[in-house]
């Protein structure tokens, strides 16, 4: 069965409710959430519709690399990449929240060698990268270094 137009609205409304008490859970507790992200590093990535230009805020898991964030765009395994993803792409420069700090930051996809080190990190930290991995063949999931700029 195919995923019509009005399942696909659904969709993105229920993961918009989702991530709407992700951040404001997020911002209550200075950073921490709970749930399935109980003690996981935690950021809220800015990011600016490519085409809507409506800025929107991402709850995702990083991996610190040298003072900068990895952030992988996996959605949860899917075949596509998460709009969010083309966002930051289509509009590098940003802002993430780090616990109670605003850094502002400059997206860039990492690629070769320094990708594959950092997504090896990840999935050894958090085994259901791998799962992720695994099920969005062959769609190589991106990793994204959000580098601050201040």
């Amino acid at each position: 069965m195919s995923e019509t137009p009005r399942d696909a609205e659904q969709a993105e409304a229920r993961t918009d409710d989702w991530n709407a008490r992700v951040v404001e859970e997020f911002r209550a507790n200075e950073g921490r959430v709970g749930g399935p992200f109980q003690g996981a590093p935690m950021i809220l990535v800015h990011h600016r519709g490519r085409k809507s230009g409506v800025e929107r805020v991402s709850p995702m898991v990083y991996q610190p690399v040298d003072g900068a964030y990895a952030v992988f765009a996996s959605k949860a395994g899917a075949p596509t990449n998460p709009d969010w993803y083309h966002n930051l792409i289509a509009n590098p420069g940003t802002t993430v929240e780090v616990g109670t700090e605003t850094v502002p930051v400059r997206a860039r996809e990492l690629e070769g060698e320094e990708r594959a080190a950092v997504w090896e990190r990840q999935k050894t930290a958090m085994p259901g990268f791998a799962e992720y991995e695994v099920k969005a063949a062959p769609r190589r999931i991106p990793v994204l270094l959000l580098e601050p700029t201040a």
